[in-house]
């Protein structure tokens, strides 16, 4: 099992990616993917992102036929930003 480290890492290296992606990288159930996904996200070392170029403005699939609201969630690092004086 993957711990933390490893995902973010994992995460890194992609760039971008989604759970399943991710999961199939570290070899591992992708329920713990994603409570792993979210728990970097509260700590605040990474952010969930819409994938680029599928979703119109009303939020559904460009490609999707029923115009279902079935965007996959991409998660990537958070760049913290620079602090003035330090």
């Amino acid at each position: 099992m993957a711990d933390l480290l490893q995902l973010r890492d994992a995460l890194a290296l992609n760039g971008q990616a989604n759970v399943r992606q991710l999961s199939a990288s570290l070899n591992q159930p992708t329920a713990m993917t994603e409570a792993m996904l979210e728990q970097l996200v509260l700590m605040g070392k990474a952010e969930r992102v819409e994938e680029p170029n599928t979703v119109d403005l009303t939020g559904h699939c460009r490609h999707c036929p029923e115009g279902a609201n079935c965007a996959i969630p991409y998660y990537r690092l958070r760049v913290n930003p620079v602090v003035a004086g330090h």
